[in-house]
């Protein structure tokens, strides 16, 4: 820490000098030639081009000066020279710092060595960096720092810079697939009356103006089905969604969500379409249906293989083949004491017997599941929201998209019965009969139609498609504790 404040002082002397010389260290607009990965592409010896980006690496050769010159898209050599620029810019030359912002003037050449360089005529200093970039260029090491200022880890560290580029291309393609496919991407409001949707803590407000308490949304799914009600019948939305529950490294308290919806579809259709989806992101993202995932020095932990079909399995014959054939026979106490002592795990004494079971389910089949498979016909207890079975009424069809060791994707054929809803409803709210969304019941009363739905985790998404071992690397500023000063 000492070290650093001394080195920020010098900048700051730097800075005063700057000043003192009528430079104004903070600059204004500059011009480039596009990114520097595009002054790379329109490289041609002997042409003037304009290079702008952050000074991070600078090699004195005594008389004349290399430096690398990154932005976002790559690096660009540049030489410096008092012949070139003029011996007062060279006396300004030595009042910058690694991580200063500069913007270049110069004629493009190729050293003995083969390296495009820009031959530098002129120099314009955009932003003085008052800090030092970590570690001299290798990088943040504490994790907690990567988090905390995102900003340098972005600078320091490409491989994290390529995880939010793939993230950005992710959304972007899946808008563009759900559109071809001819949805509609519509909104709905992030402050609600009743946080409906799913099952879930959430963060509540207060309007000073209404007089009003509301919640941060936990689900759009409610307000997304009175559009179907209303006679839009395929309407997708990505939206920010808000649990006030525990972080993980596959839960943040703020999450992208994709919510699509699917007039006369059913949950088998919307399978498929997911599968579609996923398959498309990684040729698009990835060049392969064969995802690696790799340690931090490369190493490959895993591949998954996302070729197409994918596997189906019915939640009930997927229990058997890891808790026994004879589970569901078994008596309350019994299943407890299997779970806890032939599978070792924690049961809490308040659990309903399927919570129990679902409890089994996500420890021994979930979190090792690597390869995609579609988990169908859920106890409708799991799933309020979801269409009975026509065959054995305990279940709802529905599927859950499990790849990696996590949940990607629930699907649904959609519960569009009001009276059979509103009591699904009041199951699930228990006594807390305030949680119950009358205008959404309201809106079912005058007719929604059968439909699919699905919605698909953009961050868990993310991590599967990079590698990506926490939901925190996929999300550029996720919730930390304020630092103690």
């Amino acid at each position: 820490m000492e070290d650093e404040n001394e080195l920020v002082a010098l900048r700051r002397k730097k800075l005063d000098a700057l000043r003192a010389r009528g430079v104004e260290p903070f600059g204004a607009a500059f011009e480039p030639d596009g990114s520097i990965a595009e002054v790379r592409a329109k490289f041609k010896e002997g042409e003037a081009l304009r290079a702008a980006g952050r000074i991070t690496a600078h090699r004195d050769m005594g008389k004349s000066h290399f430096l690398d010159l990154r932005d976002a898209t790559g690096r660009i050599q540049i030489y410096v020279h008092a012949k070139e620029v003029g011996a007062e810019a060279m006396n300004l030359f030595g009042l910058l710092d690694l991580g200063d912002l500069i913007g270049v003037e110069g004629t493009c050449f190729v050293t003995k060595t083969g390296e495009p360089t820009l031959k530098a005529h002129t120099f314009s200093l955009l932003a003085k960096a008052l800090r030092p970039l970590p570690e001299k260029w290798h990088g943040l090491h504490d994790i907690e720092a990567r988090y905390r200022q995102r900003y340098l880890d972005l600078i320091t560290n490409e491989r994290s810079r390529s995880i939010f580029e793939k993230r950005i291309a992710i959304v972007s393609e899946t808008r563009r697939f759900f559109e071809q496919c001819g949805f509609l991407e519509v909104e709905t409001p992030a402050l609600q009356t009743v946080a409906g949707g799913a099952a879930a803590q959430p963060f509540s407000t207060h309007h000073k103006a209404l007089g009003l308490d509301l919640y941060l949304r936990i689900a759009p799914e409610l307000y997304l089905k009175r559009l179907l009600v209303g006679g839009f019948n395929k309407i997708f939305e990505i939206s920010r969604n808000f649990r006030n529950e525990g972080i993980s490294r596959k839960h943040n308290p703020e999450f992208t969500m994709l919510e699509a919806y699917w007039a006369y579809a059913d949950f088998e259709k919307m399978a498929n379409l997911v599968e579609e989806l996923i398959c498309h992101l990684a040729q698009v993202i990835c060049g392969s249906l064969q995802v690696e995932h790799r340690d931090a020095e490369g190493k490959i932990l895993r591949t998954i293989n996302l070729k197409r079909p994918w596997r189906h399995a019915r939640y009930v014959d997927l229990v058997c083949e890891v808790a026994g054939k004879d589970w569901f026979e078994l008596s309350s106490e019994q299943c407890r004491k299997r779970a806890t002592g032939d599978f070792k795990l924690e049961v809490l004494p308040q659990l309903a017997d399927f919570e129990v079971t679902h409890h089994v389910f996500e420890k021994l089949i979930e979190e090792k599941t690597i390869d995609p498979l579609f988990v169908t016909h859920c106890p409708k207890e799991l799933v309020p929201l979801a269409k009975q079975n026509t065959s054995d009424n305990s279940l709802v069809d529905v599927f859950e998209l499990i790849i990696n060791g996590v949940e990607i994707a629930p699907g649904y054929s959609e519960l569009n019965d009001p009276l059979l809803q509103r009591q699904r409803l009041l199951e699930q709210a228990g006594e807390e009969t305030q949680k119950i969304d009358e205008e959404f019941l309201l809106a079912l009363e005058y007719g929604m139609p059968p439909a699919g739905g699905v919605g698909i985790g953009i961050d868990r998404l993310t991590m599967l498609l990079t590698g990506a071992e926490s939901i925190r690397d996929v999300i550029l500023f996720p919730l930390l504790r304020p630092k103690k000063s």
